[in-house]
């Protein structure tokens, strides 16, 4: 029964991608494009693909850091999101993040169903200079790489199969509350006033949470301790991600301008202070400095960057970039001393970093830096209603989306069973999942 049962993810994904047949989705005439900026679309074109590149840069972050036995299932697990999420985006991912708001909650999944009337369709009323179907595919990048963070906090032990139904699950039932809600204008955390750039809750703080939900759910590895495959790997994976992380933010502008510069220099400055920030603070610490720690360190700074890029100044960037490094660290330790096998540290890195970015965007956001954040200025400034709103929002998501993903991972589990055997855990899952080695 659970051998059949594991077939429903691949069904699933068959069943719409036939009604491709059925929904040709010939274009009528294109007469919107009288605003259309050439310069914004080739920028964001560009930012689309930077963006993507940060998936593969994600399988080779992962992928160095497991047992040599893990590695091909750890990085498919990346791999595989650009194929599972894609088809549910084109089929009706995008009108549940982007369609006509449901109490501000969700989307209307009807609305671009197979993606009818995207090609003619007006211009997103925030990217008004660039097409409409240019800023679903650049969206439809964010939504791939969410739940393929979420992969490191169950690395080396969770069933393939299992894990492709439960990121169909987890788009549906967390991201795409979460994007609408923050970046529809009709959402509810945006009519809060919640200031989220390029994905702090919507990305990180989600798969963060998620990350911890299924270290917990999932128990503790019987192999816990490894020595990583290839840090060369892992550098190359953080050159990877750092390079694509331009897109990430920058693009988050949809426009060549101030903006979007301003979005770049802050992300390129927080990272920067942040694999400093790691690597001194594992000194104090007596540790030696490290490549690992270096590459850590530069990942957690360009997550805390992420929800405040477009919103403060390159000095408070630097701020951002040392303390997130420094908290992430801290919270590092204390996973180690605990029973939680969050294999690869998301949570305290992806889940603490996102969570202490969006704090800080409420200490540091600047309405001089971007004039559409009409909630006001941060702490730093003398305001409060900011740091207030980004508080309660904060908790209200990291309730949201832990205890909606540990509800998803039991009815995973319920379906087909999450994790392998402790045999096929002992060979490794390169092998006891598919077959193939290094």
């Amino acid at each position: 029964m659970a051998r059949k049962l594991s077939r429903i993810p691949f069904l699933f994904i068959l069943f719409f991608t036939v009604l491709c047949f059925f929904f040709p989705s010939v274009p009528k005439n294109i007469n919107n494009t009288a605003n259309l900026n050439p310069t914004d679309i080739a920028w964001m074109l560009t930012a689309t693909a930077l963006v993507l590149i940060m998936t593969p840069g994600l399988a080779f972050f992962y992928g160095g850091m497991v047992n040599k036995k893990n590695v091909i299932s750890t990085m498919l697990q990346s791999f595989i999101c650009m194929a599972v999420v894609t088809v549910i985006w084109f089929v009706f991912g995008f009108g549940l993040v982007f369609g006509k708001s449901q109490n501000g909650i969700i989307g209307n999944p009807a609305d671009f169903f197979m993606m009818q009337g995207l090609l003619e369709g007006q211009p997103w009323e925030l990217a008004p200079t660039i097409p409409l179907a240019l800023f679903a595919m650049y969206q439809l990048k964010f939504a791939i790489i969410t739940p393929a963070l979420i992969t490191g906090a169950f690395a080396e032990r969770i069933r393939f199969i299992s894990y492709v139904f439960f990121i169909c699950l987890f788009f549906i039932f967390i991201y795409a509350p979460l994007a609408h809600a923050t970046w529809h204008p009709e959402g509810i955390l945006f009519e809060l006033g919640v200031l989220d750039f390029a994905g702090g809750t919507v990305v990180h703080m989600s798969a963060g949470w998620a990350a911890l939900a299924s270290a917990l759910y999932l128990k503790r590895r019987n192999e816990p301790n490894h020595n990583p495959a290839r840090i060369t790997y892992v550098m190359l994976g953080t050159g990877l991600l750092w390079f694509g992380w331009f897109g990430f933010n920058a693009g988050s502008a949809f426009h060549v301008g101030s903006l979007s510069v301003t979005a770049l220099s802050t992300t390129m400055a927080a990272s920067a202070a942040a694999a400093l920030a790691w690597i001194f603070f594992d000194a104090f610490k007596g540790r030696k400095p490290s490549a690992m720690g270096t590459c850590i360190g530069a990942v957690v700074g360009l997550v805390a960057i992420t929800p405040a890029a477009g919103f403060v100044t390159i000095p408070h960037s630097l701020a951002i970039g040392i303390i997130s490094s420094i908290v992430s660290n801290l919270v590092v330790d204390w996973r180690t001393r605990t029973s939680i096998d969050d294999t690869l540290d998301v949570f305290p890195c992806h889940g603490v970093g996102g969570m202490v970015g969006m704090l800080l965007t409420g200490v540091f956001a600047s309405q001089a830096i971007n004039p559409a954040n009409e909630t006001g200025n941060g702490l730093y400034y003398g305001e409060t209603k900011l740091f207030i709103v980004q508080t309660v929002a904060l908790i209200g998501v990291s309730i949201f989306a832990f205890l909606g993903s540990l509800l998803l991972l039991k009815v995973t589990d319920l379906i087909t069973p999450l994790r392998v055997s402790e045999e096929d855990e002992r060979l490794g899952l390169d092998i006891s999942q598919h077959g193939e080695s290094l």
